[in-house]
């Protein structure tokens, strides 16, 4: 019940009853309605605003935000994983594998650089989570790259060992003729009394005594370049090309098995032994070459010799002889 308001009328000395202006009672109906609607928006507004009211969609989003974020969490944990794992095949590569086949390592530096220039993360900022999604992008983006730089590497040391089991099948590193075979390891590499001229003369290889017909064998890969008899004092004699800048000559034999051109394999049978050229009796000359150096061939044995039968041929080569050419 509305209350009644009344004011006192000093002319007649009494009360009388206000009685309100019908424009003044739609003015404050007015008022009021306006009032209740600014605060129901303001109050709808706050309410949209905090977590006290969502709609189904906004939780569905919600839900969906808390799952990209627990997946870049185990996003990061495993490239925590492909790091580790990574350091340490990067650890391998450049201290043993590249050790191994004399190849710089490669720095660190060019390994975890980042990259440079544009910005390449400028569409992933002002969002939310815009910080933790362009430092996992970065974090990919160098993973990314350094398998890259690794996978290169172990294409480079593929490379290198191919060229390295190349290598160790060229170097010639046999014993040419069979120790069963042998009469004697006559001479060896050094100086040496001449058997024609009785004078001190460089001997620059090895001489095997064995008989006549005894089987010569390749001492390494290689591409036969001479089998003539067109060296002065070699006789029939057999030059193998090994590569890497290794030759490896045979002298004084009776037959060849193998012609100019040809490529041998290690333990190829390439001729026989004989007493051609400038030669005392049925033996094989044998000589090794580096970088068109002669030099000792008792150094490349250890392919076929035991360390006993080495450290005989040892003391045989070292002996102040006579040679047999």
């Amino acid at each position: 019940m509305s209350k009644v308001k009344y004011y006192y009328d000093p002319d007649t000395l009494s009360y009388r009853k206000i009685e309100p202006k019908k424009t003044k009672r739609f003015r404050n109906i007015a008022l009021f309605i306006l009032g209740s609607f600014l605060f129901g928006l303001l109050s709808l507004v706050l309410l949209l605003n905090t977590n006290l009211i969502n709609t189904p969609r906004e939780l569905s989003l919600q839900r969906e935000v808390k799952n990209y974020e627990l997946q870049f969490e185990l996003l990061n944990k495993k490239m925590e994983q492909i790091e580790d794992v990574l350091a340490n095949v990067e650890d391998r590569d450049n201290n043993i594998y590249r050790l191994y086949f004399e190849a710089n390592p490669i720095p660190d530096e060019q390994r975890r650089a980042g990259f440079g220039g544009v910005n390449r993360y400028k569409a992933l900022e002002g969002f939310n989570n815009s910080e933790m999604v362009i430092a996992t992008t970065k974090r990919m983006d160098i993973i990314k790259k350094q398998l890259a730089i690794q996978s290169k590497s172990l294409d480079e040391i593929t490379k290198l060992a191919e060229e390295k089991e190349k290598l160790l099948a060229a170097i010639p590193a046999i014993q040419p003729v069979n120790n069963e075979d042998l009469t004697r390891m006559a001479s060896g590499y050094g100086w040496r009394t001449d058997p024609f001229t009785k004078a001190r003369k460089k001997h620059w290889g090895m001489d095997f005594t064995a008989p006549k017909g005894t089987p010569i064998y390749a001492s390494g890969d290689g591409t036969v370049t001479r089998a003539d008899n067109n060296s002065s004092g070699y006789g029939k004699h057999i030059r193998i090309d090994h590569g890497y800048g290794y030759l490896s000559l045979y002298a004084h034999m009776s037959q060849y098995n193998v012609k100019k051109g040809q490529k041998v394999k290690r333990g190829d049978l390439i001729g026989f032994v004989g007493n051609t050229g400038r030669s005392q009796g049925p033996h094989l000359h044998y000589e090794v070459w580096k970088d068109n150096e002669r030099i000792n061939p008792i150094n490349f044995y250890y392919g076929s010799l035991t360390p006993e039968e080495f450290k005989n041929m040892l003391k045989y080569a070292n002996q102040e002889n006579q040679s047999l050419d």
